[in-house]
């Protein structure tokens, strides 16, 4: 059983398609209900169950998890990868930030990601095995002025992910990020960006060659990251 937590119609949904190719059992966490149709219509032949949660709210996200296991069983692997398309006017330059800027972006990104692992790590410590996959961004491991106040949150979930990973290695469970610089083809980011001229082109990622990546990670064990970089000046 894999719960994607935060899935929409890019990484997240590919997530899913590559887990349960692989006999998984998928379990797809969205704020609305208003694609789940079409989810499980793509993941045709893949077990799949729906549900409705704020993933970045630690009571909706416990509540989940519990109506997850209830209804599916173990989770064995958590991929977690929430995003907000609508985030990009939020950003400020780090020259003209203050401290409270920098508080939304740790409590959108950093704090949910700490609340997934309180609740979803206990279980696996108990039966020595699981797997907890991240999504985050480039910002957090190369200087990228322009995303400003989102750089030091991505680079505090990178280091927590890296961290986790070397504390629970030798505890049969597994954790890994995947750094992501640029659009991913079919997702929400990409649709809102490219409504818009932004007078430059970015890059763009296929989510189906990140959730190869994610598979590889998770069989293998070895690394803690994977990196996709579609950002010509980085």
């Amino acid at each position: 059983m894999i719960a994607v937590l935060g899935v929409g119609p890019g990484l997240g949904l590919s997530i899913a398609r590559r887990f349960g190719r692989e006999g998984f059992t998928t379990a797809l966490v969205s704020r609305t209900a208003t694609r789940h149709d079409t989810y499980r219509e793509a993941l045709a032949g893949i077990p799949t169950h729906t549900y409705t949660a704020d993933v970045t709210d630690e009571a909706q996200l416990r509540d989940v998890l519990v109506r997850i296991t209830a209804d599916a069983g173990e989770i064995d692997t958590v991929y977690f990868g929430p995003a907000d398309a609508t985030a990009g006017p939020g950003i400020k330059p780090l020259t003209e930030a203050g401290p409270e800027d920098l508080r939304t972006p740790f409590e959108n990104f950093m704090l949910p990601a700490a609340n997934l692992v309180r609740a979803a790590l206990p279980p696996m410590l108990e039966r020595g095995s699981g797997a907890l996959l991240f999504a985050g961004g480039l910002s957090g491991k190369h200087p990228m002025p322009m995303l400003g106040t989102l750089a030091p949150a991505s680079a505090a979930l990178r280091m927590y992910v890296l961290t986790l990973h070397a504390a629970l290695r030798e505890k049969g469970i597994y954790a890994g990020t995947l750094t992501i610089g640029g659009l991913i083809e079919r997702g929400d980011i990409h649709r809102v960006f490219t409504s818009q001229d932004h007078g430059f082109t970015a890059g763009t990622l296929n989510p189906d060659d990140i959730a190869d990546k994610a598979w590889s990670l998770y069989t293998e064990r070895t690394e803690a990251e994977a990196e996709f970089n579609a950002m010509a000046a980085v």
